[in-house]
Order: C-alpha cells, then structure tokens, then sequence
C-alpha cells in the first residue's frame, strides 16, 4: 500500500505542551464525572502499534475522553499518539479540525495512518465509526465493526499488532432511539458526508438531540476501558479474517464488561 505525499497530513501539528495543560481537566472528567475505571494501561506497548476501539454516543461520546486521557496519562503528553477522526470534522469545520490537528488528529485515510505509524508513533482508530457510535440503545453492548477491512490493510501494511481497547458504559451517554439510516438515505449523507446514520436520541441538554452533529452533554455513566492484547495482522491472512477475530475478541471483552456491571448494580 502506497503512501502518496500529497495525500497525507502533515504529522508536525500536534501540541504536546496543549496536551499536558488539557490533561488535568481530562483526568477530573474521568475520574469524577465518569468514575472511570480501566485495566491493562500499566503495560502498554512501547513501539507502533494500532490501537481500535468500539465507538460510543457519537460526537459527544465519553469514550474519547476516557481513551485519549488514559492513554495520555500513560504514555505522557510528548510521546507520538494519533487519533483518525472524521474527514467532515476535519475539513469542513476548519476551526475544529485545527484544534484536532493539535491534540494529535489526523484525517481518517489509510495514507494518514500508515505515515503515522511508519513515523514510529502509535495511531487510534474506531473502524465502526457510524455504524457503531450511533446504533441503538437496545444494541449498546454491541462491538459493530460493520464491513470495513482498512485498519486491517494499514496494520498489515505497516507490520504493526492491532491492540483493541474496548469502553463499557460510554453508549449510555444518550439514549438512541433511532440510528436513522433511512433519513440519512434520504439526504444522502453516504456521499457528501461520509455517514450512514442520521441518530435520533434523548440527551442533554436538548431533550431531543437530532442527527450526527449536535453536540450534547454526556450523562454521567460509569465507564469502563480495557486494555487487550495484541492481535497479529500477518501479511497474507484475508483481512476478513483479521477482522472478525478482533471484533469477537473485543465482543467477548465488552460481554464480560456487561455481566460484570449488572451484577455489581
């Protein structure tokens, strides 16, 4: 897989010293608002790697938060961490994806993360994007990866393990109670947006909350993140394969996440 210059964003964006001063806020939020609690970011690799996530509530979903923090916190501000984020996020609301630009984003490409990780950093991923932070409510200890095989591709690619984090509790943060996909048919969100959903959910502080772009507060749910081994990407395995093995892992994972919260209810 070829990394073409001119379609790769440029790596020397990110603010470390941005980073260090968001942290101490991040970790309050974590700690008090989330009560989050994690296992396994005591022994996290130290080389390239790619890590994926199951995406949760959407674009004010806590996940983030909760990953971003705890992986902040543990590899410290100046250590090489990218995050893809969604195109529209970065290009067509400019102010924003200049703030993302400085806490490490990147679009979400193949090129973007292959030059990251062949660059020597570590790079997050949610390949569900979508169709897994805006699935119901009645599907929130769901791990919805969908067809997408590229992460796959780009861990191949780049001779890197895949390390899954899975988050528990984040898709409580609003209560979806449609993903929309016929509206976003309807208005064509596939091809101008990048989205197959077009959410319908109950959340704060708008009572309704419509559609993929409206930020909201997040309920205050108990979150929970889990640091999983490495899963090998070997040149020549179908990537298919690849990526039903993560997404079972990560559902076995997010299972016992769920057992584990019920009965401590």
């Amino acid at each position: 897989m070829s990394v073409p210059a001119n379609t790769v964003d440029p790596l020397d964006g990110r603010d470390p010293a941005l980073i260090a001063a968001l942290l101490p806020t991040m970790g309050r939020i974590n700690r008090h608002y989330l009560r989050l609690r994690s296992e396994g970011f005591a022994s996290l690799p130290t080389g390239p790697v790619l890590y994926v996530g199951n995406h949760n509530g959407g674009i004010a979903g806590p996940d983030l938060c909760a990953t971003l923090g705890s992986l902040w916190e543990a590899r410290g501000p100046a250590s090489p961490l990218f995050a893809l984020a969604h195109d529209f996020a970065m290009r067509q609301l400019p102010w924003l994806g200049r703030l993302l630009r400085r806490v490490g984003a990147v679009r979400a490409t193949p090129d973007n993360a292959l030059a990251a990780l062949r660059a020597g950093a570590q790079v997050l991923v949610y390949p569900g994007g979508d169709l897994d932070a805006y699935r119901h409510a009645r599907r929130r200890d769901e791990v919805v990866l969908g067809p997408r095989t590229g992460f796959v591709r780009v861990a191949q690619a780049a001779g890197v393990p895949i390390v899954p984090i899975v988050a528990h509790g984040a898709h409580r943060s609003a209560y979806i109670f449609s993903e929309g996909e016929g509206i976003a048919r309807w208005l064509r969100l596939q091809r101008w947006a990048r989205l197959r959903r077009f959410p319908l959910a109950l959340a704060l502080p708008w009572g309704l909350a419509v559609g993929p772009w409206l930020p909201y507060l997040p309920l205050p749910m108990r979150v929970q993140l889990k640091l999983l081994p490495p899963v090998a990407a070997p040149v020549g395995e179908p990537p298919e394969r690849i990526r039903d093995r993560v997404q079972a892992i990560m559902q076995s994972a997010l299972d016992g996440m769920a057992r584990g919260d019920r009965g401590s209810a």
